[in-house]
């Protein structure tokens, strides 16, 4: 940004390092660039009550997603994704929408954790996620997932690159794979990222080509309470979709990828295979998946559930509560290290 000019570089070694090493994004994001955070540090002032307040819901609501969502579908999904061929194509299913959740309560958590920590000190982080799961194609899905990182990517290589705007149809889709090939490498030297990437170009690539995608750059059922049956199979369409691309994401080589679709797609079901514990589990998991969804389809207006606080007294203090009561619940032996750290 220094040699592009779009900012001057910091004279002060301090604030310079106190934005390098700024721990509540430092891990695993959101990645904030020198033209966003540095000048908070110049401008910095104490957290005001309302700030400090705002800061702590987020941090609530981040842990739900981590403690209770993710880490309990991680137990499910690993249990599935170590022992595929020993269970039925319904099993498999399963697991794979459950890490897909998984992923979101962990990553997102995060991030919710990290943006309400830098809150409590008086910073502001750019937002990461904008519940990607309610996107009606894969486009508007990469527009809402790790914003952070696919911003960084389209303003510092896809552009660069050319973008869309070169003239050749070849140009841009080289441009597209680059970029995901490139995002999935991000992530580890493993051929199965490079194959996630790879897939999720394949997905995007036909709407770009077609001009679509771009369409839906507004809020899902805005001013609407629920979808339209349009939305909601585009929606559904999406979802699977994305599902695919993490079976590669989540098995540990591109032949075992293979071999659990493979096995998912014959068709066979077995509702009790699980096993006691896992049932258990699943059974206490749904509930607070179902409620996450809810809460978040209800606030897709804002940045979380708990933004801003709106609502009766009574009924807030209620989710609070009660959200609290959950993740001190689920709390302890089961917990994991977030997934996003390993990258």
């Amino acid at each position: 940004d220094i040699y592009r000019r779009k900012i001057k570089a910091s004279t002060d070694a301090l604030k310079f390092f106190a934005f390098v090493s700024f721990f509540p994004q430092l891990v695993a994001g959101p990645i904030e660039r020198a033209s966003s955070l540095l000048p908070q540090f110049d401008t910095f002032k104490r957290p005001k009550p309302n700030m400090f307040v705002e800061g702590l819901r987020q941090i609530l609501w981040g842990l739900f997603k981590k403690i209770v969502i993710a880490d309990q579908c991680g137990l499910i999904v690993n249990a599935i994704f170590q022992n595929q061929s020993s269970y039925s194509s319904f099993t498999l299913i399963l697991g794979v929408i459950l890490f897909a959740f998984q992923i979101y309560g962990d990553f997102s958590g995060y991030s919710d954790i990290a943006i309400g920590t830098a809150r409590l000190l008086g910073f502001k982080l750019m937002r990461n996620f904008a519940y990607p799961y309610f996107s009606r194609d894969v486009a508007e899905f990469w527009r809402r997932w790790h914003i952070s990182l696919t911003t960084w990517f389209r303003d510092y290589l896809y552009i660069p690159l050319g973008g869309s705007r070169v003239k050749s149809k070849s140009k841009v889709i080289r441009n597209v794979f680059v970029i995901f090939l490139i995002s999935g490498f991000w992530h580890g030297a493993n051929w199965t990222f490079l194959a996630w990437g790879a897939l999720n170009a394949l997905y995007f690539i036909p709407l770009l080509l077609a001009g679509n995608n771009r369409q839906h750059l507004d809020t899902i059922a805005s001013g609407r309470i629920w979808p339209n049956f349009r939305e909601l199979v585009q929606v559904l369409s999406t979802f699977s979709l994305i599902c695919l691309s993490w079976v590669f994401f989540r098995s540990d080589s591109v032949e075992h990828s293979f071999s659990y679709l493979a096995r998912i797609f014959q068709f066979n079901v077995d509702f009790f295979e699980l096993g006691a514990t896992n049932l258990v589990t699943l059974i206490i998991l749904m509930p607070a998946l179902f409620a996450m969804l809810i809460l978040e389809w209800r606030s897709r207006l804002q940045s979380y559930p708990y933004e801003h606080g709106k609502g009766r007294k009574i009924t807030r203090w209620v989710y609070y509560l009660s959200t609290g009561f959950a993740i001190i619940v689920f709390a302890g032996e089961n917990a994991d290290q977030f997934i996003y750290f390993q990258f």
